[in-house]
């Protein structure tokens, strides 16, 4: 048995009871009590005492929306997150040379509209990569680009087809055939997507094995995950292997609905390392490539509405059958339009459903028409979002969305209606470092200051208090899991953080350079030291 004693520290505990305490007495993997040193002291006579100094300590924090296999791997790929396109080709180039001629470079990151705008094209890659097979992922996810031999190894040419719910973008030059340009939206980036050899589930497991001390130097104890069934064998070969110091509540992928429920899985199924959680599925595209589904054109078009990737019907029928096994459901939805969309199916499906312990989600709420401000709350659907999306995206989406930003990434909205809300950072979209979420959602604004004075719809910004429960108890209560953690109290599992600074009385423009000094997962130092 163990046993440690934590004193001198401002505890900030997100438990309602017992919002703060000086001290925490620890046993093994639970945390006993908090007050005063000397009561601590008292209730543990014998154990390991650590002066904090007047460190903050906080919750440990969980991403509520990570993708763990994209994240993992993404570490050894191409950065093609670059300033300019002239940039990300050099960073193209630098990598063929120590890669062999007919390997694959892949790379994730790229974001046209901090170019200029305009779509680059093959022939771009091409010049500075003629015998690699090149596959380079938009940073919202919902495009790819591919060079002219990624495309021939494929075996698309003009005459390939659009498949269902994505698009091949063709060359419109008079003359041109209808050749295609390189770029793929949606369901057509498989196309290419699909032909590129993939990790085994050990290889994997070793990219994440790196992965996770990045994370818990951050702060985070715990992820949701939501890659597909390869990321969750190697979750569980790390598992196996004594390896899994992290907590991860993993969705199950729309496609693989029918096995589960065939299972007989339900969910929160697993225990306090590795559960199962909500089926995910898509109900549109993203904001960049205007393939997010719109009730109204964007901004400077007249038919541009934007793209969904699943029937409404089809969209019911899948929550409905998910919901009559005990599975719930998370989708994703951008635009207003998909948004109202599975706000529909999900009142559909509460009008029938039995199952009130069912914790539905939509993912990321980015754009929600008035008429459906307070519908998330009514229907007891969870807002799982991502405040830094909003000061990443803010400039696009007043150029695609006018007035009608006011409606978007709208948190504080969600809290006056009385929804819950459970934070996340959609890594490697963005970066996973939760400080960074938490500046954005208490002030709106960029960690350069921009834009001045008081941020982007300053109405929407949070207290710190409320930024940091969405990433700790409406996270956990986003994976059943709000009775184990998500906040500092007796009984709980022995998850915190310890900062080099005050977050809740410091400069809010500060948050956003947190430091981790120490991390704690099941009552035992992951990261940093005391």
């Amino acid at each position: 048995m163990s046993e440690l004693i934590l004193i001198n520290a401002r505890i900030h505990t997100l438990d309602a009871i017992q919002p703060a305490a000086r001290s925490v007495a620890i046993r093994d993997n639970q945390l006993l009590a908090l007050g005063s040193a000397d009561a601590m002291r008292s209730l543990l006579p014998n154990a390991a005492v650590i002066d904090l100094h007047d460190r903050c300590v906080i919750p440990g924090l969980i991403d509520a929306h990570l993708h763990a296999e994209w994240t993992a791997l993404g570490m050894k790929n191409v950065d093609a997150e670059a300033p300019t396109l002239d940039e990300l080709l050099r960073r193209v180039e630098e990598r063929t040379k120590i890669t062999p001629p007919g390997q694959w470079i892949r790379g994730h990151g790229w974001n046209q509209n901090i170019w200029g705008g305009a779509f680059p094209a093959k022939a771009d890659l091409d010049r500075v990569a003629p015998e690699h097979p090149v596959y380079l992922t938009a940073k919202s996810g919902h495009a790819a680009w591919a060079n002219s031999l990624a495309l021939k190894l494929a075996g698309i040419t003009a005459n390939t087809p659009n498949p269902p719910n994505g698009e091949i973008v063709r060359e419109t030059a008079a003359g041109a055939g209808g050749e295609p340009t390189g770029i793929f939206f949606e369901d057509a980036m498989a196309l290419v997507g699909k032909i590129i050899p993939e990790p085994t589930a050990s290889q994997l497991a070793d990219a994440l094995r790196d992965a996770l001390p990045l994370f818990q130097r951050v702060g985070l104890t715990g992820v949701h995950d939501f890659d597909g069934a390869r990321a969750l064998q190697a979750w569980q070969i790390l598992k196996e292997n004594g390896e899994l110091n992290f907590r991860v509540s993993k969705t199950i992928p729309i496609a693989l609905q029918e096995h589960a429920i065939a299972l007989g899985i339900r969910s929160g199924f697993g225990d306090d390392w590795l559960r199962l959680n909500s089926v995910k599925s898509f109900a549109d595209g993203a904001l960049g490539p205007q393939t997010a589904l719109m009730i109204e054109p964007y901004e400077g078009t007249t038919a541009i509405r934007g793209m969904s990737t699943l029937d409404k019907e089809e969209m019911f029928e899948n929550v409905r059958r998910a919901s009559a096994a005990g599975l719930s459901s998370t989708i994703h939805a951008i635009g207003d339009k998909a948004n109202h969309d599975v706000l529909d199916v999900f009142a559909m499906v509460r009008q029938q459903e039995g199952n009130a312990r069912l914790r539905h989600r939509i993912e990321h709420v980015q754009l929600l028409h008035p008429d459906d401000f307070k519908r998330l709350a009514q229907l007891n659907v969870i807002a799982s979002m991502q405040p830094i999306h909003a000061t990443s995206d803010m400039l696009i989406a007043d150029k695609f969305w006018g007035k009608r930003s006011a409606g978007a990434y709208a948190w504080r909205t969600q809290l006056n209606a009385a929804a819950r809300l459970a934070f996340g950072s959609d890594s490697p979209v963005e970066s996973f470092n939760p400080f960074l979420g938490i500046h954005a959602a208490v002030t709106r604004r960029r960690t350069d200051g921009s834009p001045q004075p008081d941020g982007w719809y300053p109405e929407q910004r949070l207290s710190v208090e409320q930024a940091v429960h969405g990433f700790t108890l409406g996270a956990a209560y986003a994976s059943y899991e709000e009775t184990r953690k998500g906040s500092l109290a007796p009984g709980k599992l022995a998850d915190l953080i310890v900062l080099d600074r005050d977050i809740f009385s410091s400069d809010p423009m500060e948050i956003a350079g947190t430091q981790v000094l120490a991390t704690m997962i099941d009552g035992k130092l992951v990261a940093g030291g005391w």
